[in-house]
């Protein structure tokens, strides 16, 4: 649902346009200075390399002059808030959020600009890149001194025509230390290390050598690659494990400590360094006692003064002395921890503010979003390689989840001058959220200055500074419980007694789709709507309130009910079908009882019997697809949240599953039932419609929509039809189901009369000109009824079969007898070999009169004719197919039907009734609400 987006204008991603020789050989470009973490190479040369050949001049790196402008820059900058976008200082430190120290790239004042030194002569440096290109030996690339990893790794992705935009995070660096097999002269590495972005491969090799009979060389290898084999190093944190992890943690605190546009990191460099990284000296912290008292709020006499910071800078640059005293030593301490805690956050992504932590010491307290999509969660020794399973920001506490929370940001409106969407939170199955203050189950908004809290340790205040200030949504209001008392009769919350008595009366008489009840209520509540299906006029009643059931706790109960409480309802329908379904059937033996083995049931009785089943068919169809939808909510969940959470989405789904399957046996149930009732009717009325003579009898054939108006022949069939036809409409039956049910009594139909055509047409006289007639007239006048009321279509494609056995019956005598047997197949293809050789062998002729030699079937069939049915069977109907759209209810709009909307108000007032009751006795009446007001 939420795409990955790469971090666009990330340092971490920018590529420094810069052609590689005027990157080497400016002499206004400089690196930031390694500080006293890393070895002195100020004059270390290099007299031999197996990797690299750079002529025969030593390689010497150029001691940094003592210039105190230079200082006092570098100084002044170091408190500054928000410079005016001028340059800071290169000189030295990482940020305070660690980011990747070649990123830090600043000019040089013009005073310290100096002519290239022998550290600045380019030489050639090989670049081993067997995972890039197959086959390929290595690249030579210019390297220099100065060169960092990062810009050799560039270099050479060029020289090996990579051209993506994301290479150079993809690559790393690595030096590996091997040697040469001395019988087929492979190469075998034996340690392989990756090389950080800021360090310099020219220097690294003149500083460490390998040990005695091992030979270096570089290696450009994908850096997931790196970081696998890490995964699989032990825990003594050596090798390629250490430096994996490291980089790892580079880019963790990169989206942690803050993401910042170029120019904008050059403006707050000075603020994210720490004093520690800085190697100031112990005299220099005390020099800037005044600095501490002016940032701690304490106004000092005069401040600090610049010559004072410049005495420090310089006081700096030499040997450092011991603390004088414990007191120095702790005021140094706060100096530099104040220093990390000036930091601005950022003007151009959200980020999350941490208000409580686990372990703070180790914390940082800005998270800013990089990504649109943020992901929280707990590290874990080994990742998976696909990026499902990415983490932005990592929180050690034993109750974060690996995948702990998602946080999507808003995307930008199109028109610059409309405001910004809000962001979207959502919690991971099983992940403990809040949202201010109130637990958080499935995604919601998040607005600037909610409070996020995860698990029982951490709590985030979200910031986005480009979207519009407004109060915290977390201000003290009136608490809402899921039952009406705390939502509309809560007298903490200020209302008077008539506002709540309003409040009370609008929720009783809203037409919204709403219905409020607690979880002790639930089954009073479900038991009760299945009552109402007994109510008169209430057909898809139970289903509605029943979709509200599931709205409320899909909104305001845990997600593990919602499962539970689908279970509930189809058990409760199931259990009220059969109950309907055992009725019938006794009250049908019943009346065989009372009318004798002769007597047949009126098709008024039949509908009154089916009219409950009908009911829950056309509501088991409508609560289906309600809950077919919140399965597919489910599903998505468990999509997104991945296998890490598998089982308890698993065991949802499962029990929705089993759900809808019952769901689909009681439609399924009450579909046969009612069709069984129906055609147990028709078959006593249906054989009329083959004995009777339309043109005796008195009715008026040019009135054919009118029941009344039909023959006595035909009028039994067609009652049944119509009562069908009127209790599905009154029963709001899916148009689906509507259609499904007269095609199946439309199959029976044909079925019925077909087979006894076949069966009687040679002995009772049917299979003649003028009996054909009067069945062809009968039938025509149900297909013209049948197309009055609309199921005209329906019936002719099930009545084909009869249809053509009428028509054929129908054809004059002279021309039948002059028709070949191929001709006759060819004609009506509806009927088998066998049937059509069966009516034409039946067929009355006169006295005397044998079949003609023509309506014979050829030799080759006449066995397979011998051996076939000629009868229709019962057992080739069509298969129920349920629908998937054109419900009728729609739980997102008011309701405007009437009768629904009273069922509604009793429902409100029986729950409001339970609510009153389940208070003490002494507290009924203080909310003062009347529910017969």
């Amino acid at each position: 649902m939420f795409s990955d987006e790469r971090k666009e204008g990330s340092p971490r991603f920018g590529k420094l346009h810069f052609p590689v020789g005027l990157w080497i050989n400016s002499p206004k470009k400089h690196f930031a200075k390694l500080g006293r973490r890393w070895p002195s190479v100020g004059s270390v040369k290099s007299t031999s390399s197996d990797t690299a050949s750079r002529g025969s001049e030593p390689v010497e790196m150029r001691p940094i002059t003592k210039n105190k402008a230079s200082r006092h820059k570098r100084l002044s900058t170091l408190f500054q808030r928000g410079g005016a976008g001028g340059p800071t200082s290169g000189g030295g430190g990482r940020w305070g959020s660690e980011k990747k120290l070649a990123d830090l790239i600043d000019p040089l004042p013009e005073d310290r600009v100096e002519p290239p030194s022998q550290g600045e002569i380019p030489g050639v440096l090989k670049i081993y890149g067997g995972d890039i290109s197959t086959g390929a030996n290595y690249k030579s690339v210019l390297a220099t001194a100065r060169s960092t990893a990062r810009q050799l790794v560039r270099e050479a992705l060029e020289r090996y025509g990579v051209a993506q935009g994301n290479a150079e995070e993809a690559y790393v660096l690595c030096d590996v230390v091997g040697s040469v097999h001395a019988t087929n002269g492979a190469w075998q590495a034996q340690y392989l290390r990756a090389v950080g972005d800021a360090e310099r491969p020219l220097v690294l090799q003149d500083v460490w050598k390998p040990k005695t009979g091992c030979t270096r060389r570089f290696e450009i290898r994908r850096r997931c690659d790196v970081e696998r084999m890490a995964d699989g190093e032990d825990e003594d944190g050596s090798g390629v494990n250490c430096q994996a992890r490291r980089q790892q943690s580079r880019r963790s605190r990169a989206a942690s400590g803050g993401h910042v546009a170029p120019k904008e990191r050059a403006d707050n460099l000075s603020l994210r360094r720490s004093i520690s990284e800085m190697n100031l000296s112990t005299k220099r912290r005390r020099d800037r006692k005044g600095v501490l008292s002016m940032a701690a709020g304490e106004p000092t006499e005069g401040g600090p003064s610049e010559d004072s910071l410049v005495k420090a800078a310089e006081t700096a640059e030499g040997t450092s002395a011991p603390p004088a005293s414990e007191e120095e030593a702790m005021e140094g301490a706060n100096l530099e921890q104040l220093t990390q805690c000036l930091i601005q956050p950022p003007t151009e992504h959200p980020y999350f503010l941490q208000l409580l932590g686990y372990n703070e010491k180790q914390e940082f307290v800005i998270h800013v979003m990089t990504r649109r999509r943020h992901i929280f969660g707990r590290p874990e020794r080994r990742q998976s390689p696909d990026q499902s399973s990415y983490v932005d920001t990592f929180l050690n506490a034993p109750d974060i989840l690996p995948r702990h929370c998602c946080v999507v940001s808003s995307v930008p409106p199109a028109d610059p001058s409309q405001p910004r969407g809000s962001a979207m939170v959502r919690p991971f199955r099983g992940a403990s959220i809040t949202h201010n203050g109130a637990p958080l189950h499935r995604q919601m908004e998040l607005a600037p200055g909610d409070l996020l809290g995860m698990g029982q340790h951490f709590l985030f205040m979200y910031k986005d500074p480009r979207a519009p200030t407004g109060p915290p949504a977390w201000l003290p209001k009136a608490w809402v419980s899921p039952g009406l008392v705390g939502a509309l009769a809560c007298q903490a919350c200020g209302r008077s007694l008539q506002e709540r008595q309003e409040a009370f009366r609008a929720y009783l008489k809203s037409r919204e789709p709403q219905l409020r009840y607690r979880p002790q209520e639930q089954e009073a509540l479900l038991a009760e709507i299945v009552r109402l299906q007994e109510a008169p006029g209430c057909k898809l009643s139970p289903a509605f309130l029943f979709g509200l059931c599931l709205e409320h706790a899909a909104r305001e109960l845990e997600p593990g009910h919602l499962p539970r409480l689908i279970a509930r309802i189809t058990q409760l329908v199931k259990e009220a079908v059969w109950e309907k379904i055992k009725e019938i059937g006794d009250r049908q033996s019943e009346y065989q009882q009372d009318k004798g083995e002769s007597g047949n049931l009126s098709v008024e009785e039949v509908a009154a019997d089916l009219r409950p089943l009908m009911l829950w068919m056309a509501n088991s169809m409508e609560l289906l697809n309600l809950v077919q939808k919140r399965v597919l909510d489910i599903e998505k969940d468990l999509d997104l949240e991945g296998a890490s959470h598998n089982a308890l989405l698993s065991s949802d789904l499962e029990t929705c599953d089993e759900a809808m399957a019952a769901l689909d046996e009681v439609i399924m149930s009450t579909f046969q039932q009612s069709v069984y009732y129906l055609t147990k009717t028709l078959y006593s009325a249906l054989p009329a419609l083959l004995e009777s003579n339309p043109f005796t009898t008195t009715a008026d054939l040019s009135h054919v929509p009118e029941l009344s108006s039909m023959p006595e022949g035909i009028h039994g069939t067609l009652a049944i039809y119509q009562a069908t036809l009127e209790l599905t409409r009154d029963c709001d039956l899916h148009p689906d189901l509507v259609s499904q049910t007269f095609g199946y009594l439309f199959f029976f139909s044909n079925a019925s009369l077909f087979n006894t055509l076949m069966e009687r047409g040679g002995s009772q006289s049917l299979f003649l000109w003028a009996k054909a007639v009067q069945i062809q007239t009968n039938l025509d006048l149900v297909l013209d009824w049948l197309q009055g009321v609309g199921l005209g279509d329906i019936a002719t494609e099930f009545f084909r079969k009869l249809i053509t056995t009428t028509n054929l019956l129908c054809v004059p005598k002279s021309s039948l007898l002059q028709a070949s047997w191929s001709r006759l197949r060819s004609d009506y293809p509806a009927l088998t070999p066998a049937q059509l050789h069966h009516v034409l062998r039946n067929y009355q002729l006169g006295p005397g009169r044998m079949p003609p030699e023509g309506w014979n079937p050829p030799e080759n069939e006449r066995d397979e004719i011998a051996h076939s049915d000629i009868f229709e069977s019962f057992t080739d109907h069509p298969p129920l197919i349920l629908p998937c759209d054109g419900f009728r209810l729609r739980l997102s709009e008011p309701v405007s039907d009437d009768t629904l909307h009273r069922q509604l108000v009793r429902l409100r007032r029986f729950l409001w009734e339970l609510e009153r009751e389940s208070l003490p006795a002494n507290q009924r009446a203080v909310y003062g609400l009347d529910p017969s007001q």
